[in-house]
């Protein structure tokens, strides 16, 4: 156990004692907000579309299009509305023939305003057809706003057509019925945010895990490859097993990810009380109360343990980062899958599919992490820990024989040799 520790200190101070790892810990958070503020600054800083709408009904669906895109008040609008150019048509066809030289090319449109999109409604004014002309080959959002306008006035024009006054519409419309959301698992019985909160928590523990065994998993695998080419690991076998030797590296990768999961959870608690300290307290209390830290603790163990495992073993049989880059594509393909339905673990936690994952190892710490703050039942969490656990274990006892099989040999990495040391065979003396 000695020599674990005392590999495990020299892979941790290995780590920390370097500027870059400083750096990159402080630059790190600096970086998201960052990129967070330039993707905010560069949505401010694009202009909104010049459109032009050409109502061929004669039932105001112009007017409807002009408040939808108007903005309210602290919002700036979704498009600025030009005077259709060479403006009365007589078709859809002919409008279109008339708009398109505009849009096809940067000309501007008369009155020297350019022209970005052009939407064009035709057909009966109770069932309207919409064209919208862009510039560009996708406007979702202005899509989807033109879309829901001309869907609402098209009702009130149904509605005028079947004898309801505008008056009696304008009440029809703001009668709209309040919704309520209740669940037995709300203290209460009426969901609040408070409720939902947790299941927020739930799904950062698993974005937070999955990163931190992304990032202990990659230093380890750069650590292991490093320590290889240069002959190091020779020597450690000399005086340690290969279970002594993998077993400090993971301990002491473990250590530089906690340092920086301490930093971060450190700097942004700070943050988040600076800001709004009755925050900060509802998360905390949530953490404790629903014992969220327990699970994270355990998932983390059991999650860092087999992922570390594997990249360790990995990074034993290749001489090279271009080696290790080749396998790593796998693995990021099977990492990418409890990235993808954890998501679904805020609103639907209860998911047959997630019930199924949870239950395959190596998508057990995520989708369970994500899923705690649900409130599973006891008997499923013991059994994905029991199943975790237990594939972990059958992992180190593989891995260690693999370990020293790969430390031994030289040469490009081969599947042949790789299994062959998986199964004991491709020792060395």
């Amino acid at each position: 156990m000695s020599r674990v520790l005392r590999i495990a200190a020299r892979e941790y101070m290995a780590f920390v004692r370097t500027v870059g790892f400083w750096l990159s810990l402080c630059l790190a958070p600096l970086g998201i907000l960052g990129a967070a503020f330039a993707a905010s600054l560069a949505v401010k800083a694009t202009p909104a579309p010049h459109l032009a709408v050409v109502d061929l009904t004669g039932a105001g669906y112009d007017a409807a299009i002009t408040r939808a895109v108007e903005g309210g008040p602290g919002h700036p609008p979704a498009a600025i509305l030009v005077a259709p150019p060479g403006a009365p048509y007589s078709s859809a066809a002919d409008a279109t023939r008339r708009l398109a030289p505009f849009l096809s090319a940067h000309a501007p449109a008369p009155g020297g305003q350019p022209l970005d999109a052009a939407a064009i409604i035709r057909g009966d004014p109770g069932r309207p057809a919409l064209d919208l002309w862009t510039r560009n080959l996708a406007e979702p959002q202005l899509a989807s706003l033109l879309s829901q306008a001309v869907a609402d006035k098209a009702r009130k024009v149904r509605l005028a057509r079947a004898g309801l006054s505008p008056e009696a519409i304008q009440a029809l419309e703001a009668d709209d019925p309040p919704l309520a959301q209740y669940s037995p698992k709300s203290a209460s019985g009426r969901v609040s945010a408070r409720d939902e909160l947790p299941l927020f928590i739930g799904f950062g523990m698993g974005i937070l895990l999955w990163s931190s065994v992304l990032t202990g998993a990659g230093i380890l695998l750069n650590s292991v490859i490093e320590e290889k080419s240069s002959r190091i690991l020779e020597v450690l076998l000399t005086s340690a097993s290969a279970p002594e030797i993998m077993g400090g590296k993971i301990l002491g990768a473990a250590g530089v990810t906690a340092t920086a999961l301490l930093v971060w959870m450190i700097a942004g608690s700070l943050a988040l009380g600076m800001r709004d300290p009755h925050a900060l307290a509802r998360a905390a209390s949530i953490v404790v109360q629903h014992g969220l830290f327990l699970y994270f603790a355990l998932y983390f163990a059991g999650g860092y343990l087999m992922y570390a495992t594997l990249f360790t073993t990995i990074g034993a049989f290749c001489e090279t980062a271009r080696e290790a880059q080749t396998l790593l594509g796998p693995m990021m393909v099977l990492l990418t899958v409890p990235l993808i339905f954890m998501g679904q673990a805020v609103g639907r936690p209860d998911a047959p599919v997630l019930h199924i994952l949870s239950w395959i190892p190596p998508f057990t710490p995520f989708l369970m992490a994500a899923r705690a703050a649900s409130g599973p039942p006891l008997w499923e969490v013991a059994g994905t820990a029991a199943i975790m656990a237990g594939a972990t274990a059958l992992e180190m006892m593989v891995a260690g024989r693999a370990f020293r099989a790969g430390a031994l040999t030289s040469g490009r990495f081969e599947l042949k040799t790789f299994f062959a040391g998986l199964a004991g065979r491709g020792e060395r003396a």
